[in-house]
C-alpha cells in the first residue's frame, strides 16, 4: 500500500547519521553533541544530498525541548543550589548581564536592533549543562567543591533562561518583533495591550501555574506514581513518567498560556522531590536521549555553513565572546566575591561554550522576528566551535592552575578561608542527602532482617513491596482476625506479639512472623482467631496485591507455600497428639506462619 514515508525517512537518516558522527566525535574526545549537530548540517537544505523534512524535524525537536526541560527540572536540586548560593547566584546573574551586554554591543554594531541584541546576548551568555556535566565527569571533578560550584552556577543560568523564555514574548512587540498567531506557546499576552499590562498578565499566568504545580503536584504526582509502581510494570511506570511530563507541558500551554518548556520544567521539579525521582530519571532517560538527539540534529539542519566563509570576522567575534569574554567576566566575578583562583579558572572553562538553551532562545527569537537568520547561523557556529574547543580550554586551565600553584603560592592561597567554609556547607548538604538515602536503604534492609522470607527478592522488588504494604496497629486484647471471616490479606508482624487460637491448641507469634497466608492460598475463610497480646504493628499485603505480587515472583510464592505446608503438618500433628493436662503456663513457640 503506498504511503508517505517522510517521518520514517527523517528519523532513520537522523538516527543513523547522528550515531555515526556522534561516535566519531567521541573517538576524537569531543562531546557527541558536536556529531549530532554535524549530522543535522549534512541533512539540512544548505548542503548537497539528502534533505530531511525540516517541518517534521522541528516538530520532533519540540518534543526534544520538552524532554530536555523535564530533565533539567528532574535534576534540579534546591539543596545543592542553596549550598553554593553565595557564589552561584550573584556570579551567574552578573555574568549573564555582562555577557548579554556584550552580545547586545555586537548586534548594535551590526545594526540589528535592540531585540536582536538581547536575544543574541542571552544566547551567548548561557552554557550547556550537558557539555559541562560530561567534561566534569571525564575529569573526576563532578563531586569536588569546584565542580559543585560550577553545577550550581549553571543551574542559576538555566533558571534565568526559563524566565527569559517566559518574558521575551511579552516584550516582543516593544522590542520590534511579533508574536506568532498561536501565541507561540511561550506565555505571550496580546501584543496590542500596554506593556505593563502584558507583563502583568504574563507573570500572573506563570505565577498561577507555578502555584498550582508546586502545591498540587507534590500531592498528586507521587501518589499516582506509587499506584503505578505497585503494578510492577516497568513500561507502565515509564509511560506514566512521560505522560506526566508531556501532559503537564501541554496542559500548561493550553490552560495557563505558558510555554511547553516551562510546563515540562515544573513537571520535572515536582517529580524531583518525590522518592521516585531516581527511577523516573532512569526509566525516561532513553526516550529523553533519543528525542534530544533529534533536537540537536534539527538545530544543525538550520545552520548554513557558508557563514564561515561569508562572515569569518563575525564568527570570530561571537567565538571570542563565548570563550574569552564570558570566561574573563566569570573569572573576575569569582575573584571579586573573594573565592580562590582555582574555582575561578574552573568556572571560566565550564562557561566557555554554549548549547541547548542557546538553540531554544535562537529558535524563539527567529519565530518572533527578533533575530535575523544570520544571527542563528552565528550562534550555531559559535556553539559548534566552542563545544569542539572546550576540551582544549579545560586543558589550558589545568595547566594554568598547576603553574600558579607552583610559581605563585601566595596567589593560590587567595580566598582559601572563604572556600573552606563553602566546602563545609557543600559537604553538609551532601551528608544530609546521604543520610536520606541511607535511611531509605535501612528501611529496605530492615524489612529483610525482620522477615527473612523476603530475602529472595531484589532491591527493586522490596521497594515495590514497601509501596504495597498497608500499615495497621492493634492494642493488647484486640481481635486482629476472626475465624470465619473472608481472607482480606496477609499480615507481617513488624513488632509486638499475637496469639493464634486453634481448636486444639494455641500458638504465640512474635516480631518477624507472618500469618493469614493459608486462607489466601486456599481461597477459604479464616480458620482461627488471632488476638493481639501486646501493642502490635502490622504490614498488611492485601489480597489483590498478594495474588499479583506472588504471581510475578514465583520463588516467593513457593517459599510461602512451603512454610504454609509445614505449618499445616505441625497443626495436624498437634491435633492427633493425645491431650495432656495443660501446664500452669502455656509454652511459647515462634513459628513463621499460622493456619489462619
Amino acid at each position: 500500500m503506498p504511503h508517505d514515508t517522510n517521518l520514517l525517512a527523517t528519523l532513520s537518516i537522523a538516527f543513523v547519521l547522528a550515531f555515526g558522527f556522534g561516535f566519531l566525535a567521541d573517538r576524537l574526545r569531543l562531546p557527541p553533541l558536536v556529531g549530532y549537530l554535524v549530522a543535522g548540517v549534512l541533512v539540512g537544505p544548505f548542503t548537497p544530498g539528502f534533505v530531511a523534512d525540516g517541518k517534521l524535524a522541528l516538530e520532533l525537536a519540540e518534543i526534544g525541548v520538552i524532554l530536555l526541560m523535564f530533565g533539567v527540572g528532574l535534576h534540579f536540586s534546591a539543596a545543592d543550589l542553596m549550598a553554593v548560593k553565595g557564589i552561584a547566584i550573584p556570579g551567574a546573574v552578573g555574568q549573564i548581564i555582562i555577557a548579554t551586554l556584550m552580545g547586545l554591543g555586537l548586534a548594535l554594531y551590526w545594526d540589528w536592533g535592540l531585540g536582536a541584541g538581547i536575544v543574541l546576548g542571552l544566547s551567548l551568555s548561557v552554557a550547556s549543562t550537558v557539555v559541562l556535566l560530561k567534561a566534569l565527569e571525564e575529569r573526576n571533578l563532578l563531586q569536588t567543591p569546584n565542580g559543585r560550584i560550577a553545577i550550581g552556577w549553571l543551574i542559576v543560568e538555566d533558571l534565568a533562561m526559563v524566565v527569559a523564555l517566559v518574558l521575551l514574548p511579552a516584550f516582543a512587540g516593544l522590542l520590534g518583533g511579533t508574536v506568532p498567531a498561536d501565541g507561540g506557546g511561550h506565555g505571550a499576552a496580546p501584543t496590542d495591550a500596554p506593556v505593563w499590562l502584558t507583563l502583568a498578565i504574563t507573570l500572573g499566568k506563570v505565577g498561577l501555574f507555578a502555584a498550582v504545580a508546586l502545591i498540587l503536584g507534590p500531592r498528586i504526582v507521587p501518589w499516582l506514581l506509587a499506584q503505578v509502581a505497585r503494578t510492577g510494570s516497568r513500561e507502565l511506570f515509564t509511560l506514566a513518567v512521560l505522560a506526566i511530563a508531556m501532559g503537564i507541558a501541554y496542559g500548561s500551554a493550553q490552560v495557563f498560556g505558558v510555554s511547553f518548556a516551562l510546563g515540562a520544567f515544573f513537571a520535572g521539579v515536582v517529580l524531583a522531590e518525590s522518592r521516585f525521582s531516581h527511577k523516573a530519571a532512569a526509566d525516561s532517560l532513553p526516550l529523553q536521549d533519543a528525542f534530544s538527539v533529534i533536537f540537536f540534529v534539527s538545530v544543525g539542519m538550520l545552520f548554513d555553513p557558508s557563514i564561515l566563509l561569508r562572515e569569518p570576522l563575525s564568527v570570530a567575534a561571537v567565538l571570542l565572546t563565548i570563550i574569552v569574554g564570558k570566561s574573563l567576566v566569570a573569572f573576575a566575578i569569582v575573584l571579586a566575591l573573594g573565592y580562590p583562583m582555582g574555582a575561578g579558572l574552573l568556572i571560566s572553562a565550564s562557561l566557555a561554550q554554549i548549547g541547548e538553551f542557546s538553540f531554544i532562545l535562537v529558535g524563539l527569537g527567529i519565530s518572533m522576528n527578533l533575530l535575523p537568520p544570520e544571527g542563528r547561523d552565528l550562534v550555531l557556529a559559535g556553539a559548534l566551535l566552542s563545544i569542539t574547543l572546550n576540551p582544549l580550554v579545560f586543558a589550558a586551565v589545568e595547566k594554568a592552575t598547576a603553574r600558579v600553584k607552583a610559581q605563585r603560592p601566595d596567589w593560590s592561597n587567595y580566598g582559601q578561608t572563604k572556600f573552606k567554609r563553602l566546602t563545609q556547607q557543600i559537604n553538609s548538604v551532601r551528608d544530609q542527602m546521604a543520610e536520606r538515602e541511607k535511611a531509605h536503604g535501612l528501611q529496605v534492609q530492615k524489612l529483610v532482617e525482620t522477615f527473612p522470607v523476603l530475602s529472595r527478592l531484589g532491591k527493586d522488588e522490596l521497594e515495590r513491596l514497601l509501596l504495597m504494604f498497608r500499615p495497621a496497629a492493634a492494642v493488647p486484647g484486640e481481635r486482629v482476625i476472626r475465624s470465619g471471616d473472608p481472607a482480606d490479606g496477609m499480615y507481617f508482624l513488624a513488632s509486638g506479639a499475637v496469639e493464634v487460637q486453634l481448636p486444639d491448641h494455641k500458638i504465640k507469634l512474635e516480631t518477624g512472623a507472618f500469618f493469614g497466608e493459608m486462607a489466601l492460598l486456599s481461597g477459604r475463610r479464616r480458620s482461627a482467631d488471632i488476638t493481639a497480646l501486646d501493642y502490635c504493628q502490622f504490614l498488611i499485603l492485601e489480597r489483590r496485591d498478594f495474588n499479583q505480587f506472588t504471581r510475578q515472583h514465583g520463588e516467593l510464592r513457593a517459599a510461602i507455600l512451603e512454610k504454609a505446608n509445614q505449618r499445616r503438618k505441625m497443626n495436624q500433628a498437634a491435633k492427633e497428639k493425645p491431650q495432656e493436662p495443660e501446664p500452669e503456663e502455656e509454652a511459647t513457640v515462634t513459628p513463621t506462619a499460622t493456619p489462619s
